[in-house]
């Protein structure tokens, strides 16, 4: 339990103070207009306030009340799912402590107003389409959500090797 705890007390004011300060600075220095960002330009830089879901997918006109509540409750099946995580199985802790660092960072400007996420990374041209605008929450978010379903195609890989493994018991049951 120690090494969750402290996975997710690293984790999380880190990836937190990282997101509310780089939002603060955007929005302080950023009007809204795609600006020159980092990656010889690769990446702009551009004030957004996405109201809806990831990708800016749009749930209606006020979708606050929807996504307040459901995220707390995510992050109460993230918390579980930790807890009953085991502790040696750090990818997953890992991975767990950044989905809910995201979540939190940007719960707090759903928060704190109705204007919706601060995002400001991107819009990022990839060639075939364009990256939507993002933040360092959603960063978490995503690489989160990546190294969990890594964790979970390990676990059953693993699974399924120990059934492959075990000895049939006579009669045709499994041992």
């Amino acid at each position: 339990m120690k090494r969750k705890l402290a996975i997710f007390g690293v984790c999380l004011p880190l990836i937190v103070v990282a997101d509310l300060a780089t939002k603060s600075w955007a929005l302080a220095a950023l009007d809204g207009a795609p600006r020159p960002g980092f990656l010889g330009g690769r990446v702009p830089l551009t004030l957004v306030f996405n109201r809806g879901a990831a990708f800016g997918i749009s749930i209606g006109d006020d979708p606050r009340w929807f996504f307040i509540p459901v995220t707390v409750f995510a992050l109460g099946l993230m918390i579980l799912l930790a807890a009953k995580s085991e502790a040696r199985d750090h990818p997953r802790i890992v991975a767990l402590a950044l989905v809910v660092s995201g979540a939190v960072g940007n719960l707090v400007d759903r928060l704190r107003w109705d204007r919706g996420v601060v995002d400001f990374i991107g819009p990022v041209d990839l060639g075939f389409m364009h990256w939507p605008i993002f933040n360092v929450a959603d960063m978490a978010i995503s690489t989160g959500a990546v190294l969990l379903a890594l964790s979970f195609w390990a676990e059953e890989r693993r699974i399924k090797k120990r059934a492959q493994a075990a000895p049939e018991a006579p009669g045709g049951l499994e041992a």
